[in-house]
């Protein structure tokens, strides 16, 4: 039988590495790896890891603004069996709690911002040991345990099936559920993306969204860096520094949400901005709105986009830069080279052109499912192999899917999901509301703003700084209210369920709303 080399992550960075060790990898700053160099790194942590005690299957958890040592941590981990857990750095002290309880993170790699912010919560969640990167009281720093470690010698080669990043996402619930990618799924993604985007062993990638969103961290990050070629790594997004870096650095790819592309586009001289080096920017989260297409088209620059969720790692639909223009609005195709989208009815028939059903995907590159939650994977996942995803979709007689709405309540603002019920439960706690509930509203920079019906108790009232105020300790800065709408009582059905879609067509001008960023404020 033929012998199948080994595709988990850790292998084949390392193959890259033995293959093209002294071409550029990453770059950050004023400071270049080469791919030779990354390696090394990689596998000292990877040593220092498992004489830590950290061994197959364990979980090794990350926080921090975009790092190249989120990457290291994250094929450290491969290298010697264990799982990655990367962590959104935007969560608070309970939040943060919660995953590293849930996961059973062993090691937490942080930054010093979030080692303090996560302090406080480390050894109630049962963590056992805690690696910042720079030197923070109480805490090792990454630096010096490298240092003082030789490489990894035997690196263990997880197999295809074997878990490699537990990523969570929001919960309908209120709890986040952890995505299960295993090292197939992630491979297997990759294969579809060079089959369909194009990715060249000279692209240099521009990593400005954050890569614990699976966008940031599986739309051209590791794409690039099994290609061969070089990512470039903002710490958080900034859309002035963004340009500045594609100009310096003779960018050719960069992955964003559209609010990132439109706030690039606003920068004083964007007009003469150096995007010369630039073939193509990808987007997500939301389709490209024509006039972004037509702004930076006249600048010479096509966009590819694509469709995706963590639990899809992230590859679902894609339009590439030849369809962008000409399917404005569209997802992308329902086929790739290695999977299928099927809009399918509640009873699994497939929908015909032209009607509406609920977006599903099959293929290699879907979870193996949810992190102690088999209730959640067998009601995500049918037994035909469908992932469920929640959105409802419409296709056109050439197999090009528009997502036209949503199965769930999930608000995606400035590409970050919200859901709901989790804001809901804080928001209740205020003294003065009596009932309410969360929806998006339309948001021309975000997409969608998180908006808050609220029904008062008698007597009492309620401004949108003070609800705000009130849930800031509960909740990541995104998921606070950017709109409030006081009503005198919210609609319901015979049974008592809130009709949020009476909501959604009443709510048209909230009565207050803020213009503050949702998702790219480092500070929230």
């Amino acid at each position: 039988m033929p012998v199948i080399p080994p595709m988990d992550l850790g292998s084949w960075i390392g193959r890259r590495a033995a293959s093209s060790a002294r071409r550029r990898a990453v770059t950050y700053q004023d400071r270049t790896w080469t791919y030779g160099e990354f390696l090394e790194r990689i596998d000292r942590l990877a040593a220092e890891l498992s004489a830590g005690g950290v061994g197959v299957g364990d979980r090794v958890g990350y926080v921090g603004f975009n790092h190249p040592d989120f990457l290291t941590a994250m094929f450290a981990a491969s290298r010697v069996g264990a799982v990655f857990v990367p962590i959104n750095f935007r969560l608070t002290g309970p939040e943060f709690e919660f995953i590293l309880s849930d996961a059973g993170v062993h090691t937490l790699i942080a930054d010093a911002d979030r080692a303090a912010a996560v302090d406080p919560v480390r050894a109630t969640a049962g963590v056992r040991r805690a690696i910042a990167l720079t030197p923070v009281a109480g805490w090792e720093t990454l630096d010096d345990l490298i240092a003082a470690r030789e490489p990894l010698a035997e690196p263990v080669h997880p197999g295809a099936d074997d878990v490699a990043v537990v990523m969570y996402t929001s919960g309908t619930t209120g709890r986040p559920k952890g995505a299960m990618l295993t090292h197939g799924n992630l491979f297997w993604n990759n294969m579809n993306s060079l089959l369909s985007l194009d990715t060249l062993s000279t692209d240099v990638s521009l990593v400005v969204a954050p890569m614990f969103h699976i966008g940031g961290l599986n739309v051209t990050t590791l794409l690039t860096l099994q290609k061969g070629g070089e990512l470039v790594i903002m710490p958080a997004f900034d859309p002035a520094g963004a340009l500045e870096l594609i100009a310096r650095h003779r960018v050719t790819t960069m992955f964003g949400v559209p609010a990132m592309f439109l706030f690039m586009s606003q920068v004083p001289g964007f007009a003469d901005a150096d995007l010369s080096s630039v073939r193509s920017f990808v987007c997500g989260g939301a389709p490209v709105p024509e006039p972004l297409i037509r702004i930076y088209n006249e600048r010479g620059v096509p966009f590819a986009q694509g469709y995706g969720l963590t639990e899809t790692a992230p590859l679902a639909l894609v339009m590439r830069t030849d369809e962008t223009a000409e399917r404005i609005g569209a997802a992308g195709h329902a086929v790739l080279p290695l999977s299928d989208v099927a809009l399918l009815t509640p009873d699994g028939a497939r929908v015909a052109p032209g009607e509406r059903g609920e977006v599903c995907v099959r293929g290699p590159q879907v979870t193996a499912g949810y992190w102690n939650r088999p209730d959640a994977t067998e009601a995500a996942i049918d037994s035909d192999g469908w992932f469920h995803t929640g959105d409802v979709g419409q296709a056109d007689d050439d197999g090009y899917v528009t997502v036209v709405d949503r199965v769930k309540d999930m608000v995606i603002t400035g590409g970050e999901n919200v859901y709901p019920a989790e804001v809901e439960s804080v928001l209740y706690r205020h003294p003065a509301v009596a009932e309410v509930a969360v929806i998006g509203t339309p948001d021309e920079k975000w997409g969608e703003s998180v908006t808050a019906v609220v029904a008062l108790k008698p007597g009492a009232q309620l401004t949108l700084e003070e609800i705000r105020d009130f849930a800031k300790d509960s909740l990541a800065g995104y998921k606070l209210p950017r709109r409030l709408d006081v009503v005198d009582a919210l609609p319901r059905n015979p049974a008592g369920k809130v009709l949020k879609f009476r909501l959604r067509e009443d709510v048209r001008e909230p009565s207050v709303q803020v213009t503050a960023p949702p998702s790219y404020d480092a500070n929230q």
